[in-house]
């Protein structure tokens, strides 16, 4: 399912499936809504079983790379190469202890580079192993590739917060969100979504008056007043 036909689902049933030209309900606030419970309950199930499924992860196709100054990332030594995302990576939602993202590799989808906390990332040198190796590491919403040499792409997936941030990326089919894609979220979500809004943040708006006078007041009766009493 998409969005659209998520949010309208919703409206119907608050509705029950009769159409109201004058719905003081806004879609965008079912639509805002709709995203806010998805990222919570990816956030509550990841913290309950560990594991992130397909339905729930995004793509953001090959991502750009450009190098920027070693000596103003974390002390890095000023011989080794650093790369950054041109593009900023959208907002991941928050699991514990770290970053949504689920894959960054390179373009082939083979080769993995593993993603660090940014504070370890100036014991790199120092590694025995694996100073040689690609890593990963997030400042403020850049995705940075330390020992990068020469890389110029990379893939990356996660579990965003807001599925619609990426519709200024670009995937191998065109942009990488649309209204006509489905929304990524597995269909036991949508059920759970659906029964909690309809049970708190709808039957509060429902429960609120409207201005039908234009007055910029509520209406206390929901209705046009009838005449004022004589004193």
């Amino acid at each position: 399912m998409t969005l659209n036909e998520i949010a309208y689902n919703i409206l119907n049933l608050v509705r029950g499936g009769r159409p109201n030209q004058s719905e003081h309900i806004s879609l965008s606030q079912i639509k805002f809504n709709i995203k806010h419970y998805r990222a919570m309950m990816i956030r509550r199930d990841f913290a309950r079983n560990g594991i992130v499924t397909r339905h729930i992860e995004q793509d953001l196709g090959c991502l750009e790379l450009e190098e920027v100054n070693p000596s103003k990332c974390c002390d890095l030594p000023v011989s080794c190469s650093v790369s950054r995302t041109i593009k900023k990576i959208p907002r991941t939602v928050r699991f514990n202890f770290k970053e949504g993202l689920t894959y960054v590799g390179d373009v082939t989808g083979i080769e993995t580079i593993p993603v660090i906390d940014n504070h370890m990332v100036k014991w790199l040198p120092h590694d025995k192993y694996t100073s040689n190796k690609h890593k990963g590491y997030m400042i403020e919403d850049h995705l940075y590739i330390y020992n990068a040499k020469g890389l110029k792409f990379v893939n990356v997936r996660g579990a965003f917060e807001n599925p619609e941030d990426l519709k200024n990326f670009q995937c191998e089919n065109g942009v990488c969100w649309d209204d006509s894609k489905p929304f990524p979220i597995p269909a036991d979500m949508i059920q759970a979504i659906t029964a909690g809004m309809a049970s708190g943040e709808l039957q509060l708006l429902l429960g609120t008056t409207s201005d039908t006078l234009a007055d910029q007041a509520q209406d206390m009766t929901g209705g046009i007043p009838g005449p004022a009493k004589k004193q």
